[in-house]
């Protein structure tokens, strides 16, 4: 999910968090307290900035769920099949030894 932008170069992680940083530094700094209207956008801020919070930790934890399911199944090959997955580590090696060549 961490992509870089391309005109500034930071990551999307990044910029969520300076969002959430500065979004949660204007509910507690401004205001009236005794606007009713105030408390009602503050109060639905909140619920949006932990709304996405939440689907940002989701997919956070999917992300490294999938990520350590694929490292567990290479660890598998590899030990079921000890030549092949020196082959394979071979070829990647090749390949990358080539691109960095270049």
């Amino acid at each position: 999910m961490v992509r870089k932008t391309a005109a500034t170069g930071t990551t999307l992680d990044d910029d969520l968090a300076l969002l959430t940083e500065t979004l949660e530094e204007v509910l507690k700094s401004s205001g009236d307290p005794a606007d009713q209207k105030y408390l009602a956008l503050k109060s639905k801020a909140e619920a949006a900035l932990h709304d996405v919070k939440s689907r940002v930790s989701s997919a956070s934890d999917s992300t490294y769920y999938r990520a350590k399911e694929v490292a567990y199944r290479a660890d598998d090959f590899v030990h079921d099949k000890p030549w092949q997955g020196v082959g394979v580590g071979a070829a990647v090696g090749l390949v990358l030894g080539l691109l960095l060549r270049r």
